[in-house]
């Protein structure tokens, strides 16, 4: 199993939100790239980088932070947050993105989506993030009206490979991971590369995501306050295969 360590990227510094809630804001590190060679010299070999702003305002907004990152991190870096056109896109994937999560884009414009594929392939994920069994886009602002299961079925059967599923009510809040979800989703969906996201907080968490066969887990704020050492999340996940 992958472990992704998370930096989530607002006016250039790192920070964490409270169930996606942007008035519910704590700066960790002014300077992301620092905290992201702490991540890499703890063994991580991959990143999960989401632009905050970009999220919100729907076009990428921290760009040139994020851009420094792929460049000077040395880590297999995911980015997602704002990205809805083929030129943000291809800007990411030209800056040498491993991979480019799409959001609202993926829900909103198939065509897009398809295209994407067909460019990119291995290099497109698409979140999923989950408020009471809807999706959620836009930044997790606004709520879709297709339950989450149908939707991971359309991009299932659209050629997508690799799923984000972030579980909002469990993101940031330190409580542990929804084991159900997950489970569900593993019996579902047994061949998509599925990404465990929101609430991973105790070695617990990961042991029985391991267990039930899920491909990674997204770790954010369980490694800024401490429930979870990235070295010890990395021992438990195995040794990190691409």
């Amino acid at each position: 199993m992958i472990i992704y360590p998370a930096i989530d990227i607002m006016d250039g510094q790192a920070v964490r939100l409270k169930q996606g809630d942007y008035l519910q804001k704590t700066v960790y590190e002014p300077d992301p790239l620092r905290q992201v060679l702490s991540f890499r010299e703890a063994g991580a070999v991959c990143l999960h980088v989401v632009d905050l702003d970009g999220a919100k305002e729907g076009r990428p907004v921290n760009q040139e932070t994020v851009i420094r990152l792929i460049k000077e991190s040395g880590l297999n870096v995911e980015i997602g947050g704002g990205i809805r056109t083929a030129e943000d896109i291809r800007a990411y994937a030209e800056a040498g993105a491993w991979r480019i999560i799409l959001g609202s884009v993926a829900a909103e414009d198939p065509v897009l989506l398809a295209e994407s594929l067909r460019l990119y392939d291995e290099r497109i994920t698409v979140g999923v993030d989950i408020w009471n069994e809807q999706v959620r886009i836009r930044g997790w602002l606004h709520e879709g009206a297709i339950p989450f299961e149908s939707y991971i079925y359309q991009l299932q059967a659209a050629g997508v490979k690799h799923i984000n599923c972030t579980d909002i009510t469990r993101d940031g809040m330190l409580q542990g991971v929804n084991l159900l979800l997950y489970r569900r989703l593993k019996l579902r969906f047994p061949h998509l590369d599925l990404i465990a996201s929101g609430g991973v907080s105790r070695e617990e968490d990961l042991k029985a995501l391991k267990d039930m066969g899920i491909n990674g887990a997204i770790i954010g704020k369980a490694l800024y306050a401490g429930t979870l050492d990235l070295k010890k999340a990395i021992q438990i996940a195995g040794e990190q295969l691409l």
